[in-house]
């Protein structure tokens, strides 16, 4: 991945060194196993684990495009370099895959945490937002259009809610990568018994696949890139929605914007969402990178090497954008600016037609028949529309122009539909429900 889009965590985690010194662990401790095993001398696996050092990647390289093609065969050269005779009983019954494999489920599992962790940041930011904003009144749209009443906390409530859902299905995702195998080049432990796998594992915090053929089988990537993929889905929703109100004509929003920064370099005065955009652009690359992996799950026979050449793209190159988007999300939401008076305002300048619904049911609960309602309504709510600059009572005016409705209601009636409270009547009981306690109850 880019250096634009990476994390200094993932980058570490995804270094070459860090794989290599994994590939050395598996390849000691399967030696470990054996000596402990009876397979091999024990003085063997101690003096080769005392004397072996992670190989130098540079070197590594080298061997693998000048001589072997083949990047586990060219570490294991680095690596007999050091150990004389006793290099005859290393990777002794595995295939490379039994070590490549093995090690990408570690730096995954790794990987998961840290993705974790920045979810857990955004959860926590998202929270807080929901509790400050829980009342403040603002237009729901569907279809981008106005439609009823509701709170900022609300909104961000659903958020919170999507990305708790995202956090269950990393843990699942998680635990489905958690394995490891050394079960030979057909899965079928014809070189070394399962209890060499089962002790390997262990000491690096794996499962033993159940079943394995020369690899560990792809659905389990797919299921972690595509839960990335999903994590990604709800950063861009939450990010398209800050752009949306962030938009100059409704304004209630804006993601933070440095006193240094700059919006654009011809027009001084442009506050630009540039971290939600760049949010929503990497969100389309990590979909495509599902797609690879789901691609990757139907191999020939016990393994071909289709999916490997876009893995070594993919495994890292997802799960570093998604801690870097994760970063970026929890950034925008800790510094997200939020004007309540101009979401009031946006609700006020629709003219109360968002109170069309209680208007609807008041004259339902008086008698008037469903459609000659609904129509009466509806006109009313047209011209209230067509006022200019659209003012608060504009609806109750229209209303009250309509003949059908003075039958049915007065305006002393007609003005009870207008009150915001039962819109919010219910909001602590929603935001309960995804952790956040009403005010003044202890967390």
């Amino acid at each position: 991945m880019i250096p634009r889009y990476t994390t200094p965590e993932m980058a570490k985690l995804w270094d070459e060194r860090t794989k290599l010194a994994l590939w050395l662990e598996i390849e000691l401790l399967a030696l470990e196993a054996a000596s402990r095993f009876g397979l091999v001398p024990q003085e063997v696996a101690e003096r080769v684990r005392a004397r072996a050092r992670v190989p130098d990647p540079e070197r590594v390289r080298v061997i693998e495009e000048s001589k072997t093609r083949h990047d586990v065969v060219a570490f294991l050269e680095v690596m007999f370099e050091d150990l004389g005779d006793d290099a005859r009983f290393l990777h002794r019954g595995l295939g490379s895959s039994d070590v490549v494999d093995t090690a990408t489920s570690v730096l995954l599992v790794r990987a998961a945490d840290l993705l974790l962790g920045e979810l857990d940041r955004v959860a926590s930011a998202l929270a807080r937002l929901a509790d400050a904003h829980r009342t403040t009144l603002m237009a729901g749209r569907t279809h981008g259009v106005v439609a009823e009443p509701t709170t900022f906390g609300l909104k961000v409530a659903n958020w919170l809610a999507e990305v708790q859902r995202d956090r269950e299905r990393f843990v699942r995702a998680r635990e489905a990568v958690r394995v490891g195998k050394l079960s030979g080049e057909v899965g079928n432990y014809a070189h070394l018994p399962p209890s060499v796998e089962a002790y390997v594992c262990e000491r690096l915090g794996l499962l033993a696949d159940p079943v394995s053929s020369q690899i560990l089988q792809r659905d389990r990537h797919a299921e972690l890139l595509c839960t990335i993929a999903i994590t990604a889905g709800t950063l861009e929703r939450i990010a398209t929605e800050i752009r949306n109100l962030q938009r100059t004509e409704i304004r209630e929003v804006e993601e933070p914007f440095a006193s240094s920064q700059t919006g654009s370099s011809a027009m001084p005065h442009k506050r630009n969402p540039i971290l939600c955009e760049r949010i929503t652009g990497l969100a389309r690359m990590l979909r495509a990178s599902a797609l690879v992996a789901l691609e990757n799950q139907a191999l020939w026979g016990e393994r071909d090497i289709t999916h490997s050449s876009n893995e070594r793209i993919t495994l890292p190159g997802a799960t570093t954008l998604l801690h870097y988007a994760l970063r970026k999300m929890a950034e925008v939401l800790e510094g997200l600016r939020v004007y309540p008076e101009a979401m009031r305002r946006n609700l006020d300048r629709t003219g109360g037609v968002v109170y069309s619904h209680r208007v609807l049911l008041l004259l339902l609960e008086r008698g008037m028949p469903r459609e000659e309602a609904y129509r009466a309504v509806q006109r009313a709510a047209e011209q209230a529309y067509g006022e200019p600059d659209r003012p608060p009572e504009a609806f109750l005016r229209a209303l009250l122009e309509e003949p059908a409705v003075r039958r049915y209601a007065d305006e002393g009636l007609l003005r009870t539909c207008f009150d915001p409270a039962p819109y919010v009547r219910h909001v602590d009981e929603i935001l309960a429900r995804v952790g956040i306690p009403p005010r003044g109850v202890d967390r």
